[in-house]
């Protein structure tokens, strides 16, 4: 099954793609800004201690933004999902550019990630997408996060974060947070990834999406295939962004409600149901969805 057939968007997509008042925060690598296939009319730059425009395009943090960028605002008819280009991109990058080496996964601190939340919110954005890697936990660092995701919250904004990739069952100060919708990995079966996180929390408030061999942009002028949890969130992202934009009055609450139940029963489980986009807009649309556009 086609990804995004998995997730209900495909029928959403077809209502809309995006407005430019919505403006999502994607922390995460630089991003190849000058890529063909992205939108780059949309795409806003925020500045922080990483540049925001890729400077070594084999580096694994250039290569882990433009793939997330690309799933959100690739052009459409590109090889990317390509969910929202004509929403507002607010890029600030938070992973340093390194050679691709030992191929690992780019990782921030807590405080670091802190600082670009709160930048983001103050940049108007109103969805947040985390697919990061966190080091160096510590009582203060993880203070400053979570009095950073209480910020966005307190600002109507919803943020969406990746599980994890450690294969764990367990929480962190970010998949715990009442207003972070956390995100599993799924194959294009819906079956959970043996690699993706689960827990508690992550069952109870949160969603899967697909994280199996999804295809992007990639760096090097071809399309690249990802998985994992980074490659899941965005997914939830660009759906909520959508709903915003087809229901432009609706609160953070009401849009977050609608797509975290919309359809999907919740039990006692660590693993969180798969997202539903169409569902979701179907019950905001039966509810009024705060005068959105019928």
């Amino acid at each position: 099954m086609c990804p995004l057939e998995l997730v209900g968007l495909t029928r959403l997509m077809d209502r809309t793609a995006g407005k430019p008042e919505i403006v999502l925060g994607l922390i995460d690598g630089p991003v190849a800004v000058d890529h063909p296939d992205l939108a780059r009319q949309n795409v806003r730059v925020l500045a922080g201690k990483q540049a925001a425009a890729c400077s070594q395009a084999s580096s694994v943090a250039c290569m882990h933004g433009t793939f997330v960028a690309g799933i959100l605002s690739a052009r459409r008819g590109s090889a990317a999902p390509a969910i929202c280009p004509d929403c507002t991109l607010l890029l600030r990058p938070i992973f340093a550019e390194a050679a691709s080496g030992n191929g690992q996964m780019p990782s921030a601190t807590p405080q670091e990630l802190a600082e670009a939340i709160v930048d983001s919110v103050d940049a108007g954005a109103r969805i947040i997408n985390l697919s990061s890697a966190l080091v160096q936990p510590a009582p203060k660092g993880e203070s400053k996060l979570q009095e950073a995701l209480n910020y966005a919250a307190h600002h109507g904004v919803i943020t969406v974060a990746a599980a994890g990739n450690q294969g764990l069952i367990g929480s962190s100060v970010i998949t715990r947070h009442p207003w972070v919708i956390p995100v599993a990995a799924c194959s294009l079966q819906g079956k959970p990834l043996n690699e993706s996180n689960l827990g508690s929390s992550i069952g109870r408030r949160g969603l899967s999406a697909p994280g199996e061999s999804i295809t992007s942009l990639g760096t090097n002028g071809k399309p690249q295939a990802f998985g994992g949890t980074s490659a899941a969130a965005p997914f939830v992202t660009g759906a909520i962004a959508l709903l915003w934009s087809e229901f432009p009055f609706a609160t953070a609450a009401q849009v977050k409600l609608a797509v975290t139940q919309a359809g999907m029963p919740r039990g006692g489980t660590i693993t969180p149901p798969v997202l539903d986009a169409w569902s979701a807009y179907q019950v905001m649309a039966a509810t009024g969805g705060g005068k959105g556009v019928s």
